[in-house]
């Protein structure tokens, strides 16, 4: 019996898919030189969208280790999660011209976080690692800080308040936010305002 065309036929050209990088920002810091050092890193799709934030406290290291640190969580992160084409942004000059094979590695403490990198950088389909400074890092800046402070045993910072603000420094007290209505006071957020306190309304 001849065999169907339709089933042994070759299948159809698939149209080219559009490739999907993933673009990490990545930062380490210490808090002395060594001292206590963490890295950040946020990882996002084309559109910007946030994939992972990643983070960790390393103890007393350099701040060169905590970069590479923070590189390489990015690169094991794309590796695990099957992204094989990965865009960094670092604000680390050194570390990004010593993975672009513009600086010599001398530092014998960078030496094997470097080849380290190298070999997963080897499997990946594409890689770009470029600089950027601080101010454009920010997201990864704030997620190394946040390591470092779980490390070192800090507290996050309260998140500020939309119903107070801090006491004032002329006066020591206690901005409420609100409004009056019918001769009363109306606080935003649900406050309440305490008993046997001195008001003064500030038109806004």
């Amino acid at each position: 019996m001849p065999r169907s065309a339709s089933l042994f036929a070759d299948p159809p050209a698939r149209p080219s898919q559009p490739v999907a990088w993933v673009t990490a920002h990545c930062d380490g810091g210490a808090r002395g030189n060594p001292g206590p050092a963490g890295f950040g890193a946020i990882m996002t799709d084309p559109k910007g969208n946030v994939l992972a934030e990643l983070s960790g406290y390393l103890g007393a290291k350099t701040n060169n280790v905590a970069e590479y640190s923070g590189l390489l969580a990015c690169l094991e992160w794309a590796l695990d999660e099957g992204h094989p084409h990965l865009r960094v942004v670092s604000d680390s000059e050194l570390m990004v011209k010593q993975i672009q094979g513009k600086y010599k590695v001398k530092s014998p403490e960078l030496r094997p976080l470097w080849e380290e990198a190298l070999r997963r950088i080897a499997l990946l389909r594409r890689f770009e690692i470029s600089h950027a400074l601080r101010h454009k890092n920010k997201d990864a800046d704030r997620l190394a800080n946040e390591a470092m402070d779980r490390g070192m045993g800090k507290r996050p910072a309260a998140a500020p308040s939309n119903v107070t603000s801090p006491p004032s420094a002329a006066t020591g007290s206690t901005v409420l936010r609100g409004f009056t209505r019918d001769g009363t006071i109306h606080l935003l957020g649900g406050a309440s305002l305490p008993e046997g306190v001195f008001v003064k309304i500030i038109p806004e």
